[in-house]
C-alpha cells in the first residue's frame, strides 16, 4: 500500500542524479536501461509532456500485476493511469473495458482512445450504441458490464484489465450498487484499474479492494497540478478568502471578516421598512455600506472575470431555469465574449453538428436563441438540454469559443471540461427534500474544475457574496477534505435470481458478506465490540463497589428501580387523564363563552370565537403542529385572534360567562378586535379565574408502591450506613448495563445486514415461486433478464400478461411507469394516460403494484432501506405514447410540459427497458416481443434516434 504525496513531473529524476557516487551512477544507468525496457517506457514516449510521481507509482503497480486505487484531484491526470492499463492490455495481447458512470463520458473517452489507437482497436457499448463490441478495447457504461458478467457474456473471454473511471460513483443511493457488483464478480483473473476522486477513506476502501480482489496498492495524491485560489466577489471588490499567515497556515482574510461584521449589524431593508424613515446621515451612511458589498448580477460577474482575465469560467447554479435565465441576462445586458472570426468558428461548428436535426423541430427547441448565446461566448448546460446541444456547448468550451458556462452540479460529474474560473453563487441547493448546506467534498468537486493543466498556471474558485454569508463557514468548506465513500450496496430481486443462478444461495449469501457494504458495517462493529469491552470491565468494578456486607445490594437497588419506576408510570397516568379531561371540557367550548387560558403564551382572559373541533380544522393555525384534540380560535383581552393547542389547556376549563359576537365581527380588522376586546374586559375582567383543585395522588392508595415500599425496609441492606454511597454506585452500574444493552443490540443489527436482507428477498421470491431452494424456476429466468429499479412489478406483468395485445405505442406508455420518476411531486392533479387498453393496463400494473407492496411489507423488505419496489409513475406514460404514435416535438413537449434533454433521456431509458423485455417475454402465443421490437422502432426517430457516435 502507498500514499503519495505528488509532486511536479521530473522532480524525483534530477533528485535521484545528484551528489552520486560513480558505483551509484553505474547502478543508476543499469536501473534506467531497465526500465527503458518496460512497457512503461513506451507509453512515456506517447505523451509530450512528463508523468508525475503519482501516475509513476500507479503505472509501475499495474506492470508488476497489481491492482490499483489512484485517489487523486480533478484535473490531476488519474485517466493517464487508466489508459496505461488499455496500452498494458493491447501489448498482452489481452482485452481492456473502460466503464464510465455517464454514457457523455463513455462517448468522450471512447472518441480519445479512437483518436489514439485508431477506430479499428476501441469499441463502444451503452443502452444507446454498440459500437465494434468486439475490439481490443471496449469504452462502456458501468451497468453494461454488470449486465454482460450477469449474462456470462462471451465477449468476457481474453479479458486482462478493467478501468473503472469515477469508481466514487458507487455512493450513489441510485447506482451505487452496480459498482461493487462489478468488483465482487469480475473473475480473478482480471486486474482492476479504480479511479476516484480524492476521497478521505481511500485506504479503507483499498483495504476492501484488497480483500475482494487481490494485492491492491492505494496511490494517493492531494496535490493540485494547478493551485486554485478562493476568493469572494462582493460589490465591486474581489477579495481573497484566506490571507497566508505564519508558516503558510491559512488563515481569513481580516478584511472579509470585517465586512461580514459590518454587513450582520446592518439592518435589512424588511427591518429598515417597519422602523421609522431613516435621517440623512443614516441614508449617506447606508448608502457607503452598500457601495461596499452587495450580490453582482450575472453579466456583471462575467464582465469582471472578464476584465480580470479569469475567463473562460463555469458558474455553477442549481437550477435548471436559473442556468436559462442567466443566458438571457447576458444577452439582454449586450455581453459579447467573441469577436467577429470567433464568432463564424462557432456557427459552423454548430451548424454541422446540427445537421441531422429536422428544421421544423430547431425552433421547438429553442435553436436560434441558444446559437445567439454561442456566438456571443455564452451557454447554459444541464440536463434538460438536448445531448446534441450539450455536446456542442462542450466542444466549443474546449476549444475556447464559448466562454462563460451557466452549469448546474451535473457538470461536475466526469465531463472533461476544465475552466480558469469556477463561480458559485449560493452555497445552499435543493437536495430533493429541502434546501441543505453543499457539503465540503461537494464543495471540493465543484471547484476542482478550475486551472487547466498545461494552460492555466493557476486557477480560481469565485463564491459571489450573499448577505448573511460566514467567510469562517466558507473557509472550512474550502480547507476541509472530507469526502467519505460510502457504499450504498442493497442486493435486489434481479441480483438475488441471477446470485442464485450462478452461485447456489449459500455461496450467494457469501459474496454478499464480501460486499464494502457490510466491510464498512463491520468495521464500524470493531470500535462497538471495543466499547462493549471496556464497559464489562466498568461494570465489574462498579459491581464492586457496591458490595455491602448486610446483603445483597444489588436486588435492593432492583427494588428501588422497580418503585420508581412504578411511581413514574402513576405520574404519566395522571398527566394523561388531566389531558383527557381537559380535552372533553374544550370540546363542549361554545363560541362566545367567556374562558381563562390557564398557561402559554396567550394565558388570561379570553373569549371563544370558534371551538376548533375536528371537522374545522382546514383552517387551522400552521404555528401548532398538533393532530389530535381541539384548537379553539380565541380572542385575547389583549385584542390577539389566535387559534391554541391543547398545551395551552393542561387542566379542564370551564366557561366563566357568555358574550355574544356581533355578526360585523371581522378578526382581520383592528378596530374590530379592539372593540370586541374592550367589551370582553367589562364583561368579565372582574371574574377571578376558577383554581384547579388538587387530587389525591394515585401513589397513595396504589398497593404496588405499598409492597415495593415494605419490602425495601424490610430488606437488610436497608439499614447499612453507607446505603446511599452503594446506592450510587448501583445506578452507576445499572445505566453502563443499559448502554452496554443498547451497543450490542447495534452489533447485532450490523452484523450480516446484508446477508439478512438476502435472505428476506429470498423468501419472498420463494413465495412467489421465482426461486425453489438454490432452484431458479422459469419465472425466475425471466427476472435475471430484466434489470432495474421496478424489475420484479415488470417481470410479474409479463408473468400476468397484462402486456398481451397491446400495440407498440400502448406498450411504450405502460413500460415508461417502469422507469419514469418525476423531479418533483406533484399531486395537484391526476396524469393524462392513453385511454382503451393502455389505461386499463396501466391500472392493472398498479393494482399488482398495490400486491407486492403489501408482501414487502409482510417480508419485512422496506423501500427506505433502498430495496422494494417504488410505486410505479404514469407521468411520461402520455408522451411516449404521442411519440411512438408519430406525433411531431412541438406537440409532445408542449403537452409533456418537459424541457427536450428530458424527454431524449426517459424515451431512451423506454427503449432500454422494452429490449430487455423483448428478451424476456415469453416466444410461444405471446405479443409482448413483437410489440416492443415495435416500440423501439417507433420511438427511436427524430433528437431521440441521434447518437453522437457511430
Amino acid at each position: 500500500m502507498i500514499v503519495l504525496l505528488s509532486v511536479g513531473p521530473g522532480t524525483l529524476e534530477s533528485t535521484m542524479t545528484e551528489d552520486l557516487s560513480p558505483a551509484e551512477r553505474y547502478a543508476a544507468a543499469r536501473q534506467r536501461a531497465a526500465e527503458q525496457a518496460t512497457a512503461l517506457a513506451s507509453f512515456r514516449e506517447m505523451y509530450d509532456f512528463g508523468l508525475d510521481p503519482f501516475q509513476i507509482a500507479a503505472c509501475q503497480a499495474l506492470e508488476a500485476g497489481k491492482g490499483v486505487l489512484v485517489a487523486a484531484p480533478t484535473g490531476s491526470g488519474k485517466t493517464i493511469v487508466g489508459e496505461f492499463a488499455v496500452h498494458l492490455a493491447l501489448l498482452q495481447g489481452k482485452k481492456c473495458f473502460y466503464t464510465t458512470p455517464i454514457k457523455a463520458l463513455s462517448n468522450q473517452k471512447y472518441a480519445d482512445l479512437c483518436r489514439r489507437y485508431g477506430a479499428d482497436k476501441v469499441g463502444l457499448l451503452t443502452g444507446d450504441n454498440s459500437v465494434n463490441s468486439e475490439a481490443p478495447v471496449v469504452v462502456m457504461t458501468t451497468e453494461v458490464l454488470r449486465n454482460m458478467l450477469y449474462a456470462g457474456s462471451q465477449t468476457l473471454l481474453g479479458l486482462g484489465h478493467v478501468v473503472m473511471d469515477e469508481v466514487h460513483y458507487l455512493s450513489d443511493r441510485f447506482r451505487g450498487a452496480v459498482w461493487e457488483e462489478v468488483i465482487i464478480h469480475l473473475p480473478p483473473s482480471v486486474t482492476l484499474v479504480s479511479l476516484s476522486a480524492t476521497v478521505s477513506n481511500a485506504e479503507e476502501f483499498g483495504d476492501w479492494l484488497d480483500t475482494v480482489r487481490g494485492d491492491t496498492e492505494v496511490i494517493v495524491s492531494e496535490h493540485r497540478p494547478v493551485p486554485l485560489f478562493q476568493h469572494v466577489l462582493a460589490g465591486r471588490r474581489m477579495y481573497d478568502l484566506f490571507e497566508e499567515g505564519e508558516g503558510h497556515k491559512k488563515a481569513v482574510n481580516p478584511d472579509l471578516a470585517r465586512l461580514a461584521r459590518m454587513e450582520a449589524t446592518r439592518p435589512s431593508y424588511q427591518d429598515r421598512r417597519r422602523g421609522r424613515s431613516m435621517r440623512e446621515a443614516d441614508r449617506e451612511r447606508e448608502r457607503r455600506q452598500r457601495s461596499r458589498a452587495w450580490t453582482p448580477g450575472r453579466p456583471e460577474v462575467i464582465e469582471r472575470l472578464d476584465a480580470e482575465g479569469l475567463l473562460p469560467a463555469i458558474t455553477f447554479i442549481f437550477s435548471r431555469a436559473g442556468c436559462e435565465a442567466a443566458v438571457q441576462q447576458c444577452l439582454y445586458a449586450g455581453l459579447r465574449l467573441n469577436d467577429e472570426e470567433a464568432r463564424e468558428r462557432v456557427r459552423a461548428l454548430v451548424e454541422e453538428r446540427t445537421a441531422h436535426i429536422a428544421s421544423e423541430d430547431l425552433h421547438v427547441l429553442g435553436y436560434y436563441e441558444w446559437l445567439e448565446g454561442l456566438e456571443r461566448g455564452i451557454a447554459a448546460h444541464h440536463a434538460g438540454m438536448l445531448p446534441t446541444f450539450k455536446e456542442v456547448v462542450e466542444e466549443l468550451f474546449v476549444r475556447g469559443l464559448v466562454k462563460a458556462v451557466f452549469a448546474t452540479e451535473t457538470l461536475a460529474l466526469g465531463i472533461n471540461m476544465p475552466a480558469r474560473s469556477v463561480v458559485l453563487e449560493k452555497l445552499v441547493k435543493w437536495n430533493g427534500e429541502q434546501h441543505a448546506d453543499i457539503t465540503p467534498g461537494e464543495y471540493t468537486q465543484l471547484t476542482g474544475r478550475a486551472g487547466r493543466r498545461g494552460i492555466d498556471v493557476e486557477g480560481h474558485a469565485v463564491v459571489l457574496w450573499q448577505r448573511g454569508m460566514s467567510p469562517e463557514h466558507l473557509a472550512g468548506l474550502a480547507g476541509t477534505r472530507t469526502y467519505p465513500l460510502r457504499s450504498s450496496f442493497r442486493p435486489s430481486y434481479n441480483m438475488a435470481v441471477n446470485l442464485v443462478e450462478q452461485f447456489g444461495r449459500h455461496r450467494s449469501r457469501e459474496l454478499l458478506e464480501t460486499s464494502f457494504a457490510q466491510f464498512q458495517a463491520d468495521r464500524s462493529v470493531v470500535g462497538i465490540s471495543r466499547q462493549v469491552q471496556r464497559n464489562e470491565e466498568g461494570l465489574a468494578g462498579y459491581q464492586a463497589s457496591m458490595t455491602c456486607h448486610l446483603g445483597d445490594f444489588e436486588e435492593y437497588a432492583r427494588l428501588r428501580r422497580e418503585l420508581k419506576d412504578r411511581e413514574t408510570e402513576l405520574a404519566r397516568q395522571g398527566v394523561h387523564q388531566r389531558r383527557a379531561e381537559a380535552t372533553v371540557a374544550l370540546e363542549k367550548l361554545k363560541p362566545g363563552d367567556v374562558i381563562h387560558v390557564p398557561t402559554g403564551k396567550y394565558a388570561g382572559l379570553a373569549l371563544v370565537l370558534d371551538p376548533g373541533l375536528p371537522a374545522g380544522r382546514s383552517n387551522g393555525h400552521r404555528g401548532y403542529d398538533h393532530q389530535d384534540g381541539p384548537r379553539p380560535l380565541v380572542l385575547t383581552a389583549e385584542r390577539q385572534v389566535k387559534r391554541l393547542a391543547s398545551m395551552d389547556f393542561p387542566v379542564p376549563v370551564e366557561p366563566l360567562d357568555r358574550m355574544r359576537i356581533p355578526k360585523t365581527f371581522n378578526p382581520r380588522s383592528p378596530q374590530s378586535r379592539r372593540d370586541l376586546a374592550s367589551a370582553l374586559r367589562s364583561k368579565a375582567g372582574h371574574i377571578p379565574p376558577e383554581r384547579a383543585r388538587k387530587k389525591r395522588s394515585g401513589a397513595a392508595d396504589d398497593r404496588e408502591i405499598a409492597r415495593l415500599r415494605t419490602a425495601l425496609r424490610a430488606h437488610p441492606c436497608h439499614g447499612c450506613d453507607d446505603r446511599e454511597d452503594h446506592a450510587r454506585w448501583a445506578e452507576r452500574y445499572h445505566r453502563l448495563l443499559r448502554d452496554t444493552s443498547q451497543l450490542e443490540r447495534r452489533i447485532e443489527g450490523r452484523t450480516n445486514t446484508i446477508a439478512r436482507t438476502f435472505d428476506r428477498i429470498v423468501a419472498l421470491l420463494t413465495e412467489l415461486d421465482y426461486l425453489r431452494g438454490s432452484e431458479v424456476t422459469e419465472h425466475g429466468r425471466r427476472l435475471a433478464r430484466l434489470y432495474g429499479e421496478l424489475d420484479l412489478l415488470a417481470s410479474e406483468c409479463l408473468r400476468e400478461g397484462v402486456w398481451e395485445g397491446l400495440a407498440p405505442a400502448e406498450l411504450a406508455a405502460c413500460v415508461s411507469a417502469l422507469v419514469y420518476e418525476a423531479r418533483l411531486s406533484d399531486d395537484a392533479m391526476a396524469p393524462k394516460v392513453p385511454s382503451g387498453k393502455a389505461k386499463a393496463a396501466l391500472g392493472e400494473m398498479v393494482r399488482i403494484w398495490g400486491r407486492l407492496d403489501g408482501l414487502e411489507e409482510d417480508f419485512r423488505i422496506s423501500q427506505t432501506e433502498g430495496v422494494g419496489q417504488r410505486e410505479p409513475d404514469l407521468g411520461f406514460a402520455w408522451a411516449a405514447y404521442m411519440w411512438a404514435s408519430g406525433k411531431g416535438l412541438d406537440e409532445v413537449l408542449r403537452e409533456a410540459e418537459m424541457p427536450a434533454g428530458d424527454f431524449v433521456r426517459w424515451c431512451k431509458q423506454v427503449i432500454d427497458v422494452l429490449g430487455q423485455i423483448s428478451a424476456a417475454a415469453p416466444r410461444e402465443d405471446s405479443t409482448v416481443a413483437k410489440a416492443a421490437r415495435k416500440a423501439v422502432d417507433q420511438l427511436l426517430r427524430g433528437v431521440v434516434a441521434y447518437s453522437s457516435v457511430g
